[in-house]
C-alpha cells in the first residue's frame, strides 16, 4: 500500500499499519509529539489502521487541528473524569471544544460555585500527571446503550437512541468509546467521536477552569437546565497567559456591562419579553446618529428611502419561499379578517413590491432601495445575548435591482461602501468570506447550475475588482444564490459576521422581476441583497466593545459638559450650553457645587468626551478650559475657536486621539 506524505513523497507500507506505527519510523520525536492524523483529509486517532493507498499528514498541538485534539482531550477524559470522580453522582452529557478552550454540561444534585474550580482543576493536573493510556473501542450501538443506561448516563443514551430513532444509526452500526486505563481504580469510559491524544499526558497543564454557566439541555427551556464547566487550554504558560489579559480586557468591554453603565439599553424579561431590548434615550442616539450616517452615505451612492410594514399576509412568504422552508424561525400567525398575517422575518419580499409597483425600463435600472427595517425572528433561550443575538432587531437593509450587465459594477460599489464604514469607525481588521457551492452538486442550488455559475464569476470579478481583502468556503453557499459574508475582529479579537451580501435570481423568478429592455422584451433582473451595517443591536454591540464605550465625538450620546469652577459661574456655564446646543452639540450643564477633580472623574468615568470648565478668566475673557477624555492635558481657547473645532471633529467624525486601552 501506498501513503502519500504532505512533501509528496511516497513510501510503501504494508495493509494495517497504524499511524503511530509510521511515526515512529519516521522519527521518534514525531512519534511522541504527535496527537493524531489526517487520513485523506479526515481526521483519525493515531492507532487507526490504515489498509489502502492514503495520503498521510501527521499533526501536533503547534497544528490548530491537533490543538483541538487536545483540548477536546482535556475535557473528555479531563475534566469529565476529575468531576465523576469529586461528584459521583453527577451525569455526563457533552463536552465539545470551543475557541480556545473547552466546555461541558453536566448534571449535578448539587450547585456549584467558582471556588470549586480549583478542586476541579486539581484532579484534572493529577489525571495528566498520571500519563494513562487513553484507547479507541468500536462497541455495537446496543451495547453502548446498556453500558450507559446501566450508570444511570442518561443524556449518553439519549443521544445514541435518537441517532436510532433518526435513521444516523443503523442495526450493526458501531459507535467509538474511549477508554482511560487507570492504574489504581476503575478505567473512566466515554461516548465520543474523538480522536483523542494517546495518553492523559499529551495533555497540555497550560489550562484553566474559567467560570460556569447555565445551559439548557441542546439549547432548549423546555429541557433541564444543566451545568456547564468553561476552560481555557493552550500550549504553553505563555500563551494562556496572553488570552486571559485578552478576556480581562474583553470583560471590561462586555456590551452587557457597559450598557447598563452608560445608560444605553436595557432587557426585561419579565414584562417584555427575553431577546427584546428597550433603547433607553442615550442608546437611541447612537442608533440615530448611525442611521443618519447610513442615509447620508446611501444618498451618495445614489439610494432611494422606503418605509414597509412588519406585519405582512401569509401569502407573501410562500411566494418568497420563507414559508414553510423558514417557519421554524418565524414567529406564529395571527387571524386578522379571517386571515393569516406573521410579524416578518426579512425585508426582501417587501422590497420586491417595491420594484413591482410600476413597470421598470431598462432606463430606470439600477434602482438601490434602502431601509432600516425591523425583523423578528425566532431565536432559543440559551442563544440569547444582550444585544448580539436578539429576538427582534432593526436592519441596515437595502436591494439593488440592476441588469446583468450592472451587475459587478453594483456589487464592487456595495463592497467599497462596507470598506468606507469600516475606515470611519477605525476597524482595521476585516475581510470578505465567498461561499461557494459545491461545483460537483450543482443540481441542489435552485435547479439553475448555469445562473449559478453566472453569478458567481460575477461575484468573484467583483471581489477581485475591489482590492479587497477575502478567502473562499468551497460548499458553503446558500441554496438561492453565491453569498457574500463580511466578518470584522473587535480589538480583543472577537470575530463577527457583521453583514451578509447576496446576488440573487431565485427572487427574480418568484416574484417575476423583470425589466423592459431596449428591445422592446422583458428581461429578469439581478437582485443584489446588503446590509452593510447589519442591525442596530448587533452593530451597536459591537461598536460598545470595539471604543469600550470611548465613542468618537460625533458617536457620543453626550457629548460635552459644561461646570463652573464655582456656583457664582452657574450664569456663564447655562448660558454657555444654549450657544453649543444651537450649533448642534448634544451637552449638559453640571451646576452642581462639587470639586472640578470630582466632575472631571464622575464624567469620565461616564465616557463623556469633552469637559468645558468656565472660571472667572474664562467668562471675562470669552474662552472656556477643555479637558478631553483620556488625556491630562487642559487647554484654553476662544469659545467661538472651540466651537469651530468641535464642529469639524464631529463633522469629518474623528477617531479619539487615544486608545480606550490607555484609559
Amino acid at each position: 500500500m501506498k501513503i502519500t506524505f504532505p512533501d509528496g513523497q511516497e513510501r510503501a507500507y504494508n495493509p494495517g499499519v497504524t499511524g503511530l506505527e509510521i511515526a515512529a519510523q519516521i522519527s521518534p520525536s514525531l512519534a511522541k509529539a504527535a496527537v493524531a492524523m489526517l487520513v485523506n483529509g479526515q481526521l483519525r486517532d493515531l492507532d487507526e489502521k490504515l489498509v489502502a493507498d492514503s495520503s498521510l499528514v501527521f499533526l501536533t498541538t503547534k497544528d490548530t487541528q491537533g490543538l483541538d485534539v487536545m483540548r477536546h482531550t482535556t475535557t473528555a477524559q479531563g475534566l469529565a473524569r476529575a468531576v465523576k470522580e469529586l461528584f459521583p453522582q453527577a451525569k455526563l452529557a457533552i463536552g465539545p471544544t470551543i475557541d480556545h478552550g473547552f466546555y461541558y454540561d453536566i448534571e449535578l444534585d448539587q450547585s456549584l460555585s467558582s471556588d470549586d474550580l480549583p478542586k476541579i482543576e486539581e484532579a484534572m493536573r493529577r489525571i495528566i500527571a498520571e500519563n494513562n493510556p487513553v484507547t479507541r473501542e468500536l462497541w455495537p450501538a446496543e451495547a453502548v446503550k446498556d453500558y450507559f443506561a446501566k450508570r444511570g448516563e442518561t443524556y449518553k443514551v439519549e443521544i445514541v437512541s435518537d441517532a436510532i430513532a433518526k435513521g444516523q444509526l443503523l442495526p450493526g452500526d458501531q459507535l467509538s468509546i474511549y477508554r482511560q486505563s487507570v492504574k489504581n481504580g476503575e478505567d473512566f469510559i466515554d461516548l465520543c467521536r474523538g480522536p483523542h491524544t494517546r495518553a492523559t499526558g499529551q495533555i497540555s497543564s497550560s489550562f484553566r477552569l474559567t467560570h460556569l454557566a447555565g445551559a439548557y439541555w441542546r439549547g432548549d427551556s423546555k429541557n433541564k437546565m444543566l451545568t456547564r464547566i468553561y476552560g481555557l487550554s493552550f500550549i504553553n504558560d505563555q500563551a494562556l497567559k496572553a488570552h486571559i489579559a485578552m478576556l480581562e480586557e474583553a470583560a471590561k468591554r462586555d456590551h452587557r456591562k457597559l450598557g447598563k453603565e452608560l445608560e444605553l439599553f436595557t432587557i426585561v424579561p419579565d414584562a417584555i419579553g427575553s431577546g427584546l431590548p428597550l433603547w433607553l434615550p442615550k442608546g437611541t442616539i447612537i442608533r440615530d446618529e448611525l442611521e443618519k450616517w447610513a442615509k447620508e452615505e446611501e444618498n451618495k451612492d445614489g439610494y432611494v428611502r422606503v418605509a414597509t410594514p412588519v406585519l405582512t399576509k401569509e401569502s407573501l412568504y410562500y411566494c418568497s419561499g420563507h414559508l414553510p422552508y423558514y417557519k421554524e424561525d418565524m414567529y406564529s400567525p395571527m387571524e386578522i379578517d379571517g386571515e393569516r398575517y406573521y410579524l416578518r422575518p426579512m425585508n426582501c419580499p417587501h422590497h420586491h413590491h417595491v420594484y413591482l409597483s410600476k413597470p421598470r425600463s431598462y432606463r430606470d435600472l439600477p434602482l438601490r432601495i434602502a431601509e432600516y427595517g425591523s425583523v423578528y425572528r425566532y431565536e432559543a433561550h440559551g442563544g440569547l445575548s444582550g444585544l448580539m443575538r436578539t429576538r427582534g432587531f432593526c436592519q441596515n437593509d437595502g436591494h439593488l435591482y440592476c441588469r446583468e450587465d450592472q451587475a459587478e459594477e453594483e456589487f464592487i460599489k456595495v463592497m467599497k461602501l462596507h470598506a468606507r464604514y469600516y475606515e470611519t469607525l477605525g476597524i482595521k481588521e476585516f475581510y470578505m468570506r465567498l461561499s461557494k457551492p459545491d461545483l460537483g452538486k450543482l443540481e441542489k442550488y435552485v435547479d439553475a447550475p448555469e445562473k449559478w455559475l453566472k453569478a458567481l464569476a460575477i461575484i468573484e470579478s467583483a471581489m477581485k475588482k475591489s482590492g479587497l481583502p477575502y478567502i473562499e468556503a468551497e460548499g458553503e453557499a446558500a441554496f438561492y444564490g453565491p453569498k457574500v459574508d463580511f466578518q470584522i475582529k473587535s480589538v480583543v479579537g472577537t470575530e463577527y459576521t457583521i453583514s451578509t451580501n447576496q446576488l440573487d435570481f431565485l427572487a427574480t423568478e418568484r416574484f417575476g422581476l423583470t425589466y423592459r429592455g431596449a428591445d422592446g422584451k422583458d428581461h429578469p433582473v439581478y437582485v443584489i441583497h446588503r446590509a452593510p451595517l447589519g442591525s442596530h443591536e448587533r452593530f451597536v454591540a459591537f461598536l460598545i466593545e470595539h471604543f469600550g464605550g470611548h465613542f468618537p465625538l460625533w458617536l457620543a450620546p453626550v457629548q460635552i459638559i459644561v461646570t463652573g469652577i464655582a456656583e457664582k459661574h452657574n450664569e456663564a456655564v447655562v448660558q454657555l450650553v444654549q450657544k453649543l446646543r444651537e450649533e448642534g452639540f448634544r451637552v449638559e450643564a453640571d451646576e452642581s457645587s462639587e470639586k472640578i477633580n470630582y466632575k472631571v472623574r464622575q464624567y469620565s468615568l461616564q465616557k463623556v468626551p469633552v469637559i468645558l470648565v468656565l472660571g472667572d478668566q474664562e467668562i471675562a475673557n470669552q474662552t472656556a478650559t477643555i479637558r478631553r477624555l483620556g488625556s491630562p492635558k487642559q487647554t484654553t481657547l476662544p469659545v467661538s475657536e472651540l466651537i469651530a473645532q468641535l464642529g469639524e471633529e464631529v463633522r469629518t467624525k474623528q477617531l479619539p486621539a487615544f486608545h480606550s486601552n490607555d484609559l
